[in-house]
């Protein structure tokens, strides 16, 4: 049975191999794809940080950032908050056919690179706030 250590390695590990896939799929020019894998980075951190904040080490089964934080004691400033609702939309809109020919025409490079950006500056405070 793995430790609650372990649970939380295992969900910081899966972020590192989901951050790799965002550079790839980022370098290989596959935007929103990319953007996709970077709400999972940030997901995976989150549910590593539930598990720290709650006695149990099973995260809910949601893919909703901010539904996952509010179990624990982590408060986003208004920017990572709205951020957050940004990340969102691309896991959510990205998985359904009527929305990808939208997100498509938003997920030019420079657009990308700025999330891409921005979600690595959360990232690294999400694993500052799991230390």
């Amino acid at each position: 049975m793995k430790t609650k250590s372990e649970h939380i390695e295992f969900w910081i590990n899966q972020s590192i191999n989901d951050w790799d896939a965002v550079n790839t799929l980022f370098n290989g020019r596959n935007y929103l794809q990319s953007l996709f894998f970077a709400h999972l980075v940030i997901e995976k951190l989150c549910k590593a940080l539930w598990i720290k904040h709650n006695a149990e080490n099973v995260p809910p089964r949601t893919h909703n950032l901010n539904y996952i934080l509010s179990f624990t004691p982590i408060k986003l400033d208004d920017d990572n908050g709205e951020f957050i609702l940004t990340l969102n939309r691309f896991q959510l809109e990205g998985r359904y056919p009527e929305y990808l020919t939208k997100l498509n025409n938003i997920c030019n490079e420079p657009f990308t690179k700025s999330i891409i950006e921005t979600t690595n500056e959360l990232r690294l405070w999400l694993l500052g706030k799991l230390q």
